[in-house]
């Protein structure tokens, strides 16, 4: 396979395998945030073949201290819009497809999860984020899942593991108790931090207009975006099968 010239460095670290392999990777990522735009650019730079952007939010002005796509000059365009625009201008040969809507109740049958090799999880709402890994093992595809990265200033402190072996971070406890209360029986990996949460920023505005969240830096959020998107460049490279059903027995 022919690879453009933008791609010489990453072949010459994978090998043209691996870039091969990059190529017909098929990636869904839900959430294009702080940490959701960061993996989707590191997953369009590298050579990731097919990439579909899924979020509903407009940009706002409390973005642009952290998401990559966001900058003072296009303020209330459709995040998942101006993302695949900046991953085109990257790459002009790539495939990436924008879904303006969210992963909930009402549109979750409307996205076939088993026609994509990579399910990301960068989604903030907790009910969703449950439903999606769910949704996700069902489907055979393998799942990553970010935890969270707001209240965190230290990127020495984030951490790789099964869901069911994180520690010390909130989110990832509810994501496993709500999960144990769904009867799920698999596992996951999932992107987390071990640092107690900051209370400095608490209670400032967030992701949108309405949303009162904790405060969150580009340095937490992109770490987390990175390593999100190194498990699946990785993972595709290595050129490993889906995950099989091997799961955990409920409590």
């Amino acid at each position: 396979m022919r690879h453009p010239r933008i791609l010489d460095r990453t072949e010459r670290l994978v090998g043209s395998e691996g870039l091969d392999r990059l190529a017909r990777a098929r990636v869904i990522l839900f959430g294009v945030g702080g940490v959701g735009s960061w993996c989707a650019e590191a997953l369009g730079r590298t050579g990731v073949g097919h990439l579909t952007l899924v979020d509903p939010d407009l940009i706002c002005a409390t973005n642009v201290n952290r998401q990559v796509q966001a900058t003072a000059g296009n303020l209330g365009q459709v995040k998942v819009h101006a993302l695949r625009d900046r991953l085109l201008e990257i790459r002009p040969d790539a495939d990436v497809v924008a879904v303006a809507k969210p992963w909930d109740r009402d549109t979750r049958d409307t996205f076939d999860l088993g026609a994509y090799d990579y399910v990301v999880d960068a989604i903030d709402s907790l009910n969703n984020k449950v439903e999606l890994a769910r949704a996700a093992h069902l489907s055979g595809a393998r799942f990553y899942s970010a935890m969270g990265a707001a209240s965190k200033v230290d990127p020495t402190r984030v951490r790789v593991a099964s869901i069911w072996e994180s520690e010390k971070c909130h989110l990832a406890r509810l994501v496993r108790k709500r999960l144990r209360r769904r009867g799920f029986a698999g596992d996951f990996v999932c992107v987390y931090s071990d640092e107690p949460a900051q209370e400095a920023q608490a209670g400032e505005p967030g992701g949108g207009p309405s949303d009162h969240g904790n405060g969150s830096a580009v340095h937490m959020t992109a770490t987390f975006g990175m390593i999100l998107a190194g498990l699946v460049i990785q993972d595709a490279v290595a050129g490993s099968d889906r995950p099989d059903d091997r799961g955990r027995e409920t409590d």
